[in-house]
């Protein structure tokens, strides 16, 4: 009968342990409650305007950043005192305790609610930063904005996050670009789009004209029977590309064609005519009807 008892006693035993590892109580292995643990992220914010998003720039921004006292060094005590073992917890900082269950009795562990699982109490508070051991004062940081960053991504900074506890590295700075929205181009993805517009006589007989893009003006030639909303595709005028800013994508031009509201028979006739049976005026008819294409 003993080693049935024993046998039953062990099953128990390890029952409550899986009910604990599943409703959190049981083996307490894998929790360090006063080991060192990372800090959080901060997050900020950036306005840009369309051309720094297309082609990056160096940004300054300030922030609330927390530094260790320089009173206590980070203690949280007061100087010439230090933080003394948390006498609840004996300073591990979580506390076990035993409920009976349907499997048996289950070991739980929780956090020490007497020193926040620090397994540290400060009786006596420093001054300037009252126990927390840091400091918040302004700080400004450079960022540095890749070309071709969008609206709503953000920018990581290494250390600009919250200090970590019991030794943990600090948290990251996440700083997310706010893109001013351009009176003429409009972005998706990396490809940039504009609308032109085009005089009758240009869409009619074609010629040059000059279109606008984030490097400056260019000159494009428009086919002579060029219809209203035509897109012209100008390669590699578009945004640059965050893995690899050498590659840009595309600028796509809308041309609308300027149709007059008024014109006399004589303007009528000599534009219409030309149009229809798809002539181009010789330089004599251009000069005498040149005024009708103004």
């Amino acid at each position: 009968m003993q080693p049935l008892k024993a046998a039953q006693a062990e099953e128990q035993a390890s029952e409550a342990l899986i009910f604990g590892d599943i409703f959190g109580g049981g083996r307490s292995r894998s929790s360090q409650y006063n080991g060192p643990m990372r800090g959080a992220n901060v997050r900020a914010a950036i306005r840009l305007t369309f051309e720094e998003a297309v082609f990056g720039c160096e940004k300054e921004i300030e922030i609330n950043f927390k530094e260790e006292c320089s009173s206590c060094h980070g203690t949280g005590a007061k100087p010439g005192t230090s933080p003394e073992t948390c006498p609840k917890c004996n300073g591990k900082g979580k506390i076990m305790y035993t409920q009976q269950s349907f499997f048996g009795q289950v070991q739980n562990v929780q956090t020490c609610p007497e020193c926040g699982g620090k397994g540290k109490v400060i009786k006596e508070k420093c001054p300037d930063c009252y126990g927390s051991g840091y400091v918040t004062k302004k700080k400004k940081i450079k960022v540095t904005i890749p070309a071709g960053i969008d609206n709503g991504q953000s920018v990581r900074c290494a250390g600009g996050g919250e200090p970590g506890v019991n030794g943990g590295e600090r948290g990251d700075l996440l700083v997310e670009a706010v893109v001013s929205q351009h009176p003429v181009f409009k972005r998706q993805d990396t490809s940039i789009f504009s609308t032109v517009p085009i005089s009758f006589a240009t869409a009619t007989l074609g010629g040059p004209i000059r279109i606008r893009t984030v490097d400056g003006e260019v000159e494009y030639e428009v086919k002579a029977g060029t219809q209203t909303d035509t897109r012209v595709r100008l390669r590699g005028k578009g945004v640059p590309s965050l893995r690899n800013r050498n590659v840009r994508g595309d600028h796509y031009v809308t041309l609308v064609v300027q149709v007059p509201e008024r014109l006399n028979e004589e303007q009528k006739e000599a534009r219409f005519d030309a149009a229809m049976k798809g002539e181009h005026l010789e330089p004599e008819e251009k000069k005498r009807k040149g005024k009708f294409f103004k």
